[in-house]
């Protein structure tokens, strides 16, 4: 303790006064309070997508239940699509470098050169009794003005009246929806989704959350029931959230019977509509209409993908409490490869989710082939990733099988573990990265997934541009977002998982977690408690570095001394050693490069009475000297150059050529954050060695690991062996 020259910094001192404090709502243990409450809204919509003048026009019914303490004069409603308007907050800080080289395409997202019609028209909000409601919109947020309040515990049913146009989503950066234009055979593939008003989240812990969509920052939304009727052009086939209400008036007969034999195939995929019915439906382009009508119970949103281009197939999965229909909709640009792995993607990832948090509850699950992006809505999700000429690299098939688990596992992780996306990103993004990469690791080993040593460059980054994974989305740079939100949190868990908690308490602790707060809305102090409640173990210095901080991992082995006892017979044989005794109660070392020296002497000396102080009882020196005579002792100085406590794995290489490891928890810094001490005792002597030999903890520079030192090579002499 008093070798610590450098300022305390409290390194294991609890998060309490970081995170909301406990009370009846969310309590001490992580879990929902007695008087946890969430507010619900109910959706009855009609919508019409004219494939003419790609536009979109509705109208629907939202019955909102005000489950809050609190009597509601107003009420705050999502306008996503209003995003897309020139002038309006969007993307432009992230891209405004003019360049003297530039594509057209940057070239539009930076400056709108070409201003494409985007944004709501409202055409009138209505009470259940016809009566006009007032509404004021400020950018992407709409205010409804109530007649007289809504009191607590009742309900209020109100309509509204809406269009927009569908932009086209390559003209748009960050697109998450809109459409798809096909000039090789002049077809459209319709993304719908952000495409109705829906109500904001109303909270115990920030009432409204109203804040603006900047596009990083997702969305914060309330479950409810849903009842949609979807009129399209007759050829369009409709994916959907929800259940198919009127297969009879939509599908025909071959395709029904298709459905039915889906829904008995546990070991493959049958094709609903086939490559040709495909390529002769895009020829039709008919004027003529049909209406989709879909059901989807406790849902926090509702998407859907139209267009006369899907081949569909379909398969069932069997999970302990539900069999699910995991279904793909891909145009034939996405064959051979998609029929061959998308639905397959989709089974991996909801047995490998369900066993690891709780069975998917829906009946359906689907998988809609895009150009670029990844996008997860309630049972259904819109994935990136085309074959060129029908033929795709293995790192391209991994890219895309990674993107249909990952979005398909978001329907644990956001879409009913229902966390502000808004606010914090990494609660989703990184949760199911977690999970997404588990399943890559277990189900494709062959595919590289991420490990702690994946986020090393970016922890190795500029500290001055740097920011915590505790920062709320929209802050949070774009060139960065993908390390900070996704791969640092899901590394942090993983370290948690297989190296400081273990994997089995630590799996029973994120199943409870996620249990926990299934079809609510959890914080970020939900999940550190919950953690720590349900595995025992002070989590707390953990979540302060890693979360709260941008400090990153580099432990130094800065010296290891061997000792022996001093034996006074042995010794005498062996004088032409030059043992030289040191002093009592002093030390006289001098650090050493190696162990070419041979062992530091120890003479242990008898102990005085007065250091028992007043126990009458004495030790059996002679047995400890016993134990002791003929071992090797080391003394191994670790520096913390990095500033992030974590748990210290060292392995020892002995002179026969075996290999031991040992483990050291976090807790050996909680008295000095900068350096410790620590001695073993081994009956072998050691060769070399080496801190965190299998890069558990994402040790930055691990030049500095190992003892004897071991020289790096130039990058010429690396080149220079290579030749």
């Amino acid at each position: 303790m008093q070798a610590q020259t450098q300022p305390w910094q409290g390194k294991f001192e609890p998060i309490d006064h970081m995170i909301a404090p406990p009370n009846s709502y969310r309590t001490a243990s992580g879990a929902p309070g007695k008087a946890y409450w969430q507010q619900r809204a109910d959706y009855n919509i009609k919508v019409t997508l004219d494939e003419t003048n790609n536009t979109i026009s509705g109208n629907e019914t939202i019955t909102y239940y005000n489950n809050s303490p609190d009597d509601l004069n107003y009420l705050w409603i999502q306008l996503e699509q209003n995003v897309n308007k020139k002038g309006n907050q969007d993307f432009g800080g992230i891209s405004n470098d003019l360049k003297d080289g530039i594509t057209a395409r940057n070239m539009q997202f930076l400056t709108r050169a070409i201003d494409f019609p985007a944004g709501y028209s409202i055409k009138y909000i209505k009470d259940n009794s016809g009566n006009s409601l007032k509404f004021l919109i400020n950018n992407t947020m709409m205010k409804v003005l109530l007649n007289t309040p809504l009191k607590s515990g009742s309900s209020l049913t109100f309509s509204i009246g809406w269009s927009y146009t569908i932009t086209d989503r390559s003209m748009f950066k960050l697109s998450r929806e809109g459409y798809e234009y096909f000039p090789s055979d002049d077809n459209t593939v319709y993304l719908i989704a952000h495409w109705f008003p829906r109500m904001a989240v109303y909270n115990d812990t920030e009432g409204w959350q109203n804040q603006q969509f900047q596009r990083l920052g997702e969305f914060a939304l309330e479950f409810g029931d849903y009842e949609v009727e979807i009129t399209v052009p007759e050829d369009h086939i409709v994916a959907s959230t929800g259940t198919l209400q009127n297969a009879e008036d939509v599908l025909s007969k071959t395709q029904r019977d298709r459905l039915e034999k889906a829904r008995q195939s546990f070991d493959q995929p049958i094709l609903i509509v086939t490559e040709e019915e495909a390529k002769a439906n895009e020829k039709t382009k008919t004027k003529k209409q049909k209406t989709w009508r879909f059901k989807a119970k406790n849902v926090r949103d509702f998407a859907f993908a139209s267009s006369r281009k899907f081949i569909w197939d379909a398969q069932a999965v069997k999970l302990p409490t539900n069999t699910v229909m995991a279904m793909s909709f891909y145009p034939k640009e996405g064959m051979p490869v998609w029929q061959e792995e998308s639905t397959k993607a989709i089974k991996h990832a909801l047995e490998v989710y369900s066993e690891a948090t709780f069975d998917y509850p829906y009946p359906v699950c689907i998988s809609v082939n895009t150009s670029n992006i990844g996008m997860e809505f309630p049972m259904i999700s819109f994935n990136g990733g085309r074959p060129k000429n029908g033929q795709m690299t293995k790192n391209a098939k991994a890219g895309m099988i990674g993107t249909i688990i990952h979005e398909v596992g978001h329907n644990w992780f956001p879409m009913i573990v229902s966390s502000d996306e808004r606010k914090w990103m990494w609660m989703d993004e990184g949760l199911n990265t977690f999970l997404h990469q588990r399943t890559v690791a277990e189900r494709y080993p062959d595919f590289s997934s991420t490990t702690p040593k994946s986020i090393v460059p970016f922890m190795s980054g500029d500290k001055n541009i740097l920011r915590p994974i505790m920062t709320t989305s929209d802050n949070e740079l774009l060139s960065q977002f993908g390390s900070n939100f996704y791969r640092k949190p899901t590394v942090g868990l993983q370290m948690l998982r297989n190296s400081i908690v273990g994997k089995e308490l630590f799996d029973a602790a994120f199943k409870e977690y996620a249990n926990r707060w299934k079809y609510k809305h959890p914080n970020p102090g939900d999940l550190f408690r919950t953690l720590e409640d349900a595995t025992a173990t002070d989590l707390d210095w953990f979540f302060r570095g890693w979360f709260f901080t941008t400090d990153y991992v580099d432990m130094e082995l800065s010296n290891v001394t061997w000792f022996k006892v001093y034996e006074a017979e042995q010794n005498i044989e062996n004088r032409k050693q030059n043992i030289q005794l040191k002093p009592e109660n002093q030390d006289t070392r001098v650090a050493t490069q190696d162990f070419s020296d041979g062992p530091e002497v120890i003479k242990m000396s008898a102990t005085p009475d007065d250091a028992y102080g007043g126990f009458l009882s004495r030790l059996d020196e002679e047995a400890v000297r016993q134990q002791l005579l003929g071992k090797n002792l080391y003394e191994v100085n670790i520096k913390n150059v990095g500033g992030l406590v974590m748990p210290v794995t060292i392995e020892w290489t002995y002179t026969d050529g075996s290999t031991e490891i040992d483990r050291l928890p976090a807790d050996i810094w909680r008295r000095n954050e900068y350096e410790v001490k620590h001695t073993f005792v081994k009956d072998k002597e050691v060769k070399t060695v080496t801190l965190d030999p299998n890069f558990e903890f994402a040790d930055t520079n691990t030049d500095n690991n190992s003892f004897p030192k071991s020289e790096s090579q130039s990058v010429f002499d690396r080149f220079k062996n290579n030749q």
